[in-house]
């Protein structure tokens, strides 16, 4: 695999978020210049306070970045269409823009998995087909993010790649490890079909090492890599952690995918009227009930990429942080 000598300075967006941070971390202990933008700045860290979608606001700190990493995202499965449309979607088209006028060499975009939907066959790669339809928002706006990327690589517009992560997981994960905490402790999180449905993790660590090797790999240029831990476990398997850090035993209980559907789609309903956030929702059944995992080869073969930590090492590392922060 040929690899690009390591840029002098990167810009990454959502830099104060879950990937965002870790990467920022990553790069300046290899000594580069970081700089970032966030709804919530950073000033100390480099980081601007900027809206994605005004990108007059943050234009002037791209300025001299070798690589962008677009991580900004909605990172939810219960938005609304407006703010997928707006920020997972009309965002790309924003970062794209200061990228290309900045003169950055390479574009790293992160997509997701559920790009593919809840549907796809066991074994999916990344050839498989991207979601449409009503259902899975989250996945229909990363989809369409992946269009734009694609059409400005196509018109040599910029150079660029795309990752799409498994379920991330890790410290100073929200999705994964701070939400079902909460809603384990308040006995809200439910599985469907007796927690039987796939997931499909990759500790933080290991999603950062194979971005790496994508950002800086000349085979990479043009495509759409699937980085994930290559350890498919059950979702009961997999929450029972959080139902044991909530002081409960067993496993969540669960209800018949039928059954939780409209029950979830009435409790959003509700939260919504309250101006409640909360991913008890639909799509949040139908991403639990999921059948199959992904096949990693293209990653393997093509990048080296090679995950290291089990689940189980990482759930320790998870549960240690956890006990850090007095959330155990």
């Amino acid at each position: 695999m040929t690899t690009a000598p390591l840029p002098k300075r990167v810009f990454i967006t959502g830099a104060q978020g879950f990937i965002g941070q870790q990467l920022m971390t990553r790069y300046r202990d290899l000594g580069c210049d970081v700089r970032g933008m966030d709804l919530q700045g950073n000033p100390e860290q480099g980081i601007v306070a900027a809206d994605l979608c005004q990108p007059k606001q943050w234009a002037h700190h791209v300025e001299g970045c070798e690589l962008f990493i677009h991580t900004a995202a909605v990172v939810s499965l219960s938005a609304s269409w407006a703010d997928y449309r707006r920020i997972t979607v009309d965002g790309v088209r924003h970062a794209l823009a200061n990228a290309q006028r900045a003169g950055c060499r390479r574009f790293v975009h992160f997509s997701s998995i559920l790009a593919m939907g809840y549907d796809y066959v066991d074994g999916a790669d990344e050839q498989a087909p991207v979601v449409i339809g009503k259902h899975c928002r989250y996945g229909v706006a990363k989809g369409a993010s992946e269009h734009l990327v694609l059409a400005a690589h196509a018109s040599s517009n910029i150079d660029c790649c795309i990752i799409r992560p498994g379920d991330v997981y890790g410290p100073g994960s929200r999705a994964w490890l701070l939400e079902p905490l909460k809603m384990a402790r308040s006995g809200r999180l439910l599985l469907p079909n007796g927690g039987r449905g796939i997931f499909t993790p990759i500790y933080i660590d290991d999603l950062i090492d194979g971005t790496l090797l994508a950002a800086h790999s000349e085979v990479a240029s043009g495509q759409i890599f699937i980085l994930w831990g290559e350890q498919a476990v059950s979702c009961g398997e997999f929450f029972s952690y959080h139902w044991r850090w909530a002081g409960r035993r067993g496993r969540p209980p669960s209800l018949p995918l039928q059954a939780a559907i409209p029950l979830t789609k009435a409790i959003h309903t509700f939260n919504r009227w309250r101006g409640v956030r909360d991913e008890a929702c639909p799509d949040t059944m139908r991403m639990f009930n999921r059948k199959g995992a992904f096949n990693g080869r293209k990653a393997r073969e093509l990048l080296g990429f090679e995950p290291k930590v089990s689940l189980a090492e990482g759930m320790e590392y998870s549960a240690q942080w956890l006990r850090e922060i007095g959330e155990r």
